[in-house]
């Protein structure tokens, strides 16, 4: 049997938080990364008994910033380096270590991909002080990608988040501004000009390209974390942005399609594993 690899070999870092339950962050992004067929290492910022949404209660939180100097100096010393780097949830205090990582233990061209997870429906998530935002501006303005939700994307450019009434000149002016903030590439989620569609509008400086699906009905926690993962592994396998963006929104979709509305406290996206291989392996070269 050939055991060769199929594709030249990538190592992505993921930094983001540990919810031990609820189907988010880092037990989203790295099952679905591998699927993609990349080397996946993770940095934890922080450990949580659950995630913070509605329905759990007294959930636990330790801050895990102390440790990146050590694991950091760490690689250094071992040689490991990157090939991509994939921010999620992280804490104020971890923005300066995070940069220094992403500076110190890159490959060249490294590329890097930030979800600045910290806001939803209109508000900031539970733990975030008001001025959160402008520090992970300075995070956003280190990447190559960002891919904020409308809520996001309203508070990293200083505004109130509006989320429904506006139009495409309202999304193509708030793209152009968060490019503006450094990143090459944004890709906004949580797009809609009509009930039933739900989309992404992605934006490289040149052209604003758009991707839309049917609207689910059924809401649940976890779905940005696995768009954002499945963008980055999908980047990593060679695809491009729009079209990594694309493939991102159907694999939500499939997942949630799969969730049943009992299962409150996160999305399924287990089930959806093969058709992501499926749609990977159609789509990449060997």
């Amino acid at each position: 049997m050939n055991h060769t690899p199929q594709f030249p070999p990538k190592r992505l870092l993921s930094i983001q938080d540990i919810s031990c339950v609820g189907q988010c962050s880092l037990t989203v992004a790295l099952p679905l990364v591998s699927a993609c067929g990349v080397e996946t290492a993770i940095l934890p910022s922080a450990v949580l008994s659950t995630h913070t949404a509605p329905g759990f209660r007294d959930w636990t939180f330790r801050d895990l910033t102390e440790d990146m100097p050590g694991i950091e100096a760490s690689w250094l010393g071992n040689g490991v380096k990157f090939d991509a780097f994939y921010t999620g949830y992280v804490c104020a205090s971890q923005i300066d270590p995070i940069l220094s990582i992403m500076g110190s233990c890159a490959n060249p061209g490294a590329v890097r991909v930030v979800d600045p997870a910290m806001a939803d429906n209109g508000a900031l998530y539970p733990g975030f002080a008001d001025d959160f935002p402008m520090e992970m501006r300075r995070l956003c303005a280190a990447a190559d990608y960002i891919l904020p939700n409308l809520t996001e994307a309203a508070l990293l450019l200083g505004r109130k988040p509006v989320l429904e009434g506006y139009d495409r000149p309202f999304i193509e002016t708030m793209l152009r501004d968060l490019r503006g903030i450094g990143a090459r590439t944004v890709v906004l989620t949580g797009v809609s000009f009509e009930p039933e569609k739900l989309g992404v509008a992605t934006f490289d400086g040149e052209r604003v390209e758009y991707y839309f699906n049917d609207r689910n009905p059924h809401s649940t926690h976890g779905t940005g974390d696995i768009y954002a993962s499945v963008f980055a592994g999908a980047l990593l396998r060679g695809l491009s942005a729009q079209a990594a963006a694309a493939l991102a929104a159907d694999v939500v979709c499939d997942a949630l399609a799969r969730t049943p509305e009992s299962h409150w406290y996160g999305t399924c996206f287990e089930s959806s594993i093969p058709y992501l291989v499926g749609r990977l392996a159609a789509s990449c070269k060997p």
